[in-house]
């Protein structure tokens, strides 16, 4: 988790994922996930909504973006946990702003402020790549809305209905059953495949369209 405050539960969390292909694969998880539940403390048994939005990005190596000492503020502070208490003596939090684009990354997962400033880099890192990277596609993807649109959903990726059981993702639209299982990760698989297997259709769509 990489921030708290003092309302409980998780406001911000980060991890890494490793493996081949990985990115390629858990691509399709960026965007707005929404979750539709009866809470325990709901007396009248209605549905409440709540969302997550979800970025998944890559991490580059080290040469793939260089970043220069001076652009950064580097602060140090202690650990709090949900209640706004410290939950660690010394200053092992960090947080590490870029002054040139204002991207701020702070960790505080570790009680080695050397481990959460290797963290907070690595996560830093990769958003400034994510970014330089879509800014070099914004041309030519601002000229593709313009023509056909987005041909995607940016909100309401896909919804997690718990008094149904029932994950629908709304971009293929493809619907699965069983949302103990989902959350165990048994059935991401079944989506990602058909969420692949479109993306692919539509790079090769486009592709045949920009052919002359």
């Amino acid at each position: 988790m990489t921030e708290s405050d003092d309302v409980p539960g998780v406001r911000e969390a980060s991890a890494s994922i490793s493996g081949d292909g990985v990115f390629g694969w858990l691509k399709y998880e960026s965007g707005v996930h929404r979750v539709q539940r009866i809470p325990q403390t709901e007396t009248q048994g209605r549905t409440h909504t709540s969302t997550m939005t979800v970025a998944i990005l890559p991490i580059p190596e080290e040469t793939d973006v260089q970043i220069k000492p001076a652009d950064l503020r580097i602060d140090t502070y202690r650990s709090r946990g949900a209640g706004g208490q410290h939950v660690n003596t010394t200053d092992s939090a960090v947080r590490i702003t870029h002054i040139p684009t204002g991207t701020v990354v702070a960790i505080q997962d570790e009680r080695s402020q050397h481990k959460n400033k290797d963290k907070a880099m690595k996560i830093l890192r990769a958003r400034l790549f994510d970014a330089a990277r879509s800014a070099s596609h914004a041309s030519r993807d601002s000229e593709r809305r313009r023509q056909i649109g987005t041909g995607e959903r940016h909100e309401r990726i896909r919804t997690y209905n718990y008094p149904q059981g029932r994950i629908t993702d709304h971009r293929v639209p493809i619907t699965v059953y069983g949302i103990e299982e989902m959350m165990a990760g048994e059935l991401l698989d079944r989506i990602v495949d058909a969420l692949h297997q479109n993306g692919q259709t539509k790079q090769i769509a486009d592709l045949m369209r920009s052919l002359p």
